[in-house]
This record gives structure tokens, sequence and C-alpha cells, in this order.
């Protein structure tokens, strides 16, 4: 179980990482709101089918917390991370993602008695580091980047991002930890809340879409937004139920933390250049998960 759920994990930050350099990329008019609706309503869709063989019934309780989790997590949380990667860019707003692992193990904790050992804490503390490290490169690499249009509304933005993916992880491990449930049925439940609780911006959603704002794109956008969705909506948050099911929660946001190690890969396709200190940040990072797992 430990195995499979560190994979999970694992496999859960390769399909953030994937989403986040499409929507990055995507040419799209709609605020950050919006697009959350957007692909969250596509998410759901496409689990809704696989109810038909997972669905199983579940207690009243277990219906709330992972239906707040949904809102916190996924309606709140991820309407912040896309603002904040429209403000600094993937690596940059995954690297100040990666301190959502101290700050849910420190719920954890306080909240459900899960204590990591001093091996995890090492390694909590070496994606601590990491996250340091970055914005130290980035301040000295002389592009002014403390004063960039929108920097210090990004930081919060990404930092308010953390927050609610923790809160909405811890919402989620307790009743993944006492409930045998499917994370497909888990992933559509938070999905499925998170719909509900954005559905006042839908008619703003569809005035967008039948105006067509702004110059047509060159390329084909459904494409893109078809594949960001199937990696890190419909995917990616069952692979985070997965691993959230079957590892403490707080080893289980360091694995998904990696997203900043393999968003290194894809920097140059981002015009983004991370530089000797970024790759050796996320190397420190890489160690770090290891120190958490090993």
């Amino acid at each position: 179980m430990l195995l499979s759920g560190a994979l999970a994990a694992l496999a859960a930050a390769l399909c953030w990482t994937l989403a986040s350099f499409c929507w990055r990329r995507l040419p799209i008019s709609l605020g950050a709101a919006e697009l959350n609706l957007l692909k969250n309503a596509l998410g759901l869709a496409l689990l809704l089918p696989l109810q038909l063989l997972v669905w199983q019934p579940l207690p009243t309780t277990a219906w709330l917390l992972l239906g707040a989790s949904g809102v916190l997590g996924i309606a709140a949380g991820d309407s912040l991370f896309f603002a904040a990667l429209r403000r600094l860019g993937t690596r940059t707003t995954l690297t100040i993602e990666a301190a959502a692992p101290v700050v849910t193990t420190l719920a954890g904790l306080a909240v459900l008695a899960e204590g990591p050992g001093p091996a995890q804490l090492l390694g909590l503390g070496l994606v601590s580091a990491a996250v340091v490290m970055v914005a130290q490169c980035q301040q000295s690499d002389g592009a002014a980047w403390g004063h960039q249009p929108g920097w210090r509304q990004g930081v919060l933005l990404a930092l308010l991002a953390v927050l609610c993916a923790s809160g909405g992880a811890l919402l989620s491990r307790q009743v993944l930890a006492a409930q045998l449930i499917s994370p497909w049925q888990a992933a559509s439940l938070r999905l499925g809340a998170a719909t509900l609780a954005q559905l006042p911006l839908a008619p703003g959603l569809l005035a967008v879409a039948r105006a067509g704002v702004g110059p047509r794109p060159p390329r084909r956008r459904w494409p893109w937004v078809l594949l960001a969705t199937l990696l890190g909506t419909t995917l990616g948050i069952a692979l985070q139920q997965a691993a959230l099911a079957q590892l403490p929660v707080g080893q289980a946001m360091t694995l998904m933390a990696t997203a900043p190690t393999m968003a290194v890969l894809l920097a140059p396709l981002d015009r983004d250049q991370p530089g000797f200190t970024g790759l050796l940040a996320a190397l420190l990072a890489a160690f770090g998960v290891w120190m958490v797992v090993r």
C-alpha cells in the first residue's frame, strides 16, 4: 500500500505539471475563476460514466467532508492557483506550492495525529529550503523579479492556494482513512461540490463563449483544454485521492509537491531559464522527497 500510494502521488504530480504547462500555453480570455469552472465541469462530465461501476453508499459525514474538501481545495484553491500561474509562470508557482507539505504536515499532526519521523522532518526541511533557493535564484538573476507587474499579488495568490490545497487534502484524508471508497468516487464528489459552488459564474462563462472576446487564436483551443482537463482534473485528482487513502497526509502532499522538479524539465518550453541554482533546488527537493519515502 505504501509503494502504490507513493507511485500514485508521484503520478499525480506529473499530471499536474503537464496540465499546468497546457493551461499556461492556452490562449483564452476567461478569468481564473471562470477557467476553473470550465475545467471542473468538463472533468466531472468525464468522471460521471465511471460512477456506474464504482458508486457505493457513504455516510452523511463523508459526503459533507468530501464536499467541503472540493469547495476549499478545488473551487477556491485552483482558482487562486490559476490566477498565480498567469502572474508568475509554471515553475515559480509550482515551487511556491511546494510549501504545502509543511503546512499539511503540521495540520495533520494537530488534527489527525499523523506525526512524521526524523527522516520525514528532514525531507520536509529540504523541500522548504528548495523553495527559498528558487526565490533567491529569481531575485539574483537580474530580471527585477520582485518588481515585475503583478508579482506581489501573484505570490499572495499562490500562498493562499497552498492553504486551500492543504485544507482540502486534510478534509479528504479524514474520509479516505475511515471509509473504503474508490478514488474515482471521491474525485467525483469533490468535483461535483466545486462545480456547484461555482455555478453563479456560469452566466459570465457563457457570455464570454458567445461573444468570442479577443482575436481568434491561430490554433484550436479545445484539444489543449481537453488534454489539460484529462491530466490535471480527471486523472490528477483521482490519483491524489488514491495517494491520500494509502499514505499519511503529510507524506502524500510531500510527494505530490515534486511538481517543481518535473517543471524544470519543461522550463525551456515555457520560456523560463531555471539556471544552475534552479536545477540545484530541484535536485534538493527530489532528495527531500527521497528522505520522506525511504
